[in-house]
């Protein structure tokens, strides 16, 4: 029988959401070189499914709108947070017609839709089970979020953890 103590408990379960990141990423991999998507740059279009069923296209549906693209999944330790900060600064600036999708990477409806009632938010979940709009992206890691302008371009990127103080900073910028 296996005796852990809490300590090595805590480097187990560390160790085993590093494995699955890797995963996840690895899996993301088509053999293609890595996108390099920055600002300046135009935002790649796609075309999939809300949480809720609905055709999504981009960028046709969200011509004229100023968009925070989220790239999240239920497994990742910094969505949760980030993603209830982000529907604050959301709340803030909807009436200046900011849009906000969450797409997730590499999950299927269930867990899309579990996720997004667990944390009430109320921007849409799109789903991207096969991850194809995240390589198409350039995405390295999750979480990530582009600022994409009306014109359908990058204006701003975030890898990693964000404060709400560091997306509202983005998204103000991103309404100018």
């Amino acid at each position: 029988m296996l005796n852990f103590t809490q300590p090595k408990m805590h480097i187990l379960r560390r160790s085993l959401a590093v494995v699955m990141a890797v995963l996840c990423l690895a899996a993301c991999n088509s053999g293609a070189p890595a996108v390099q998507l920055n600002s300046g740059q135009p935002a790649p279009t796609f075309q999939t499914f809300g949480a809720d069923g609905t055709p999504v296209h981009f960028p046709a549906a969200f011509a004229g709108k100023p968009l925070v693209i989220r790239f999240w999944a239920d497994w990742c330790k910094y969505c949760e947070g980030e993603m209830k900060a982000i529907e604050t600064v959301y709340q803030r600036h909807q009436g200046a017609g900011l849009q906000v999708l969450a797409i997730n990477a590499g999950q299927d409806k269930s867990a899309v839709v579990a996720f997004m009632k667990k944390i009430g938010v109320s921007y849409p979940a799109l789903l991207d089970e096969q991850s194809k709009i995240a390589r198409s992206y350039g995405v390295v890691g999750l979480p990530t979020t582009f600022f994409v302008d009306a014109r359908g371009i990058v204006r701003g990127k975030i890898v990693g953890e964000a404060d709400e103080a560091t997306i509202e900073r983005q998204v103000v910028e991103l309404l100018k």
